[in-house]
């Protein structure tokens, strides 16, 4: 597809929401509806990643957030979450030349040192070989919880307080943003979630303030280029107002 092509009628190319979350659920339930187990759900929804990661590129989003593996996720069975991490170590093993020769940029949300040593260092590997690269941030959220983030900045800022860097009365909106784990990308501009589920799960509380959000009763790994391209035209068939009138 050519830069600046609508490869959809419907989507007005001058529009496109810079970064998009997507909260991945419903790749049990999928694997339950084909008569297949838990761990071939989470493989067909690792495969979608790459598919829906290119259409975002191809369609000129600059940052594309991933729900992956939340802070609670750690509540399954250990076999489930072993099997998770396998397959996240294998998929930054297989497609790590990949992202990096479409010039996308691996960035992650969360804290990488309680995962396996394996998994850690996968990310970690994929991260530095595009850390350089400029068309798109794929941001995955891995070990994340949105609670969990808004402590993160609130102990930075105190700890630069006590430091006498800063001033209590100095705190504001933007330099919480700014203490964010990836502050570059603090807002969100349309917050997609599969599955059904109306919930937001601790996803990004800070970043969503303002999203538009669709969710969709597909399942994550049926998930496809057209359901994107749905997700985006009612995107831009909204009044995003910001509190204020049109």
């Amino acid at each position: 597809m050519k830069s600046g092509v609508s490869p959809d009628d419907r989507i007005d190319m001058k529009r496109i929401p810079a970064h998009i979350a997507i909260i991945m659920d419903g790749n049990g339930r999928w694997a339950k509806r084909h008569g297949k187990v838990r761990s071939q759900g989470h493989e067909a929804g690792a495969h979608n990643v790459r598919e829906i990661t290119e259409a975002c590129r191809e369609l000129g989003v600059r940052a594309l957030t991933l729900f992956a593996f939340s802070t609670e996720n750690w509540n399954r069975s250990k076999r489930e979450v072993d099997s998770l991490f396998r397959l996240i170590s294998r998929a930054m093993k297989k497609y790590a030349n990949t992202i990096n020769k479409t010039n996308v940029r691996l960035r992650h949300l969360g804290t990488l040192e309680a995962l396996p040593e394996h998994a850690s260092k996968d990310v970690r590997k994929c991260m530095e070989l595009t850390k350089n690269n400029t068309t798109m941030d794929v941001c995955m959220a891995l070990n994340y919880g949105g609670r969990g983030e808004l402590v993160h900045a609130a102990r930075k800022i105190a700890e630069a307080v006590q430091r006498g860097e800063i001033k209590p009365e100095d705190i504001d909106e933007e330099m919480i943003a700014d203490h964010l784990y990836v502050p570059e990308h603090s807002e969100v501009d349309l917050l997609i979630r599969t599955s059904g589920e109306m919930r937001i799960s601790n996803f990004m509380l800070w970043q969503i303030s303002y999203a538009e959000i669709v969710v969709t009763p597909t399942f994550w790994p049926d998930f496809d280029r057209k359901s994107l391209y749905d997700a985006i035209v009612e995107y831009q068939a909204r009044d995003r107002r910001f509190g204020g009138r049109s």
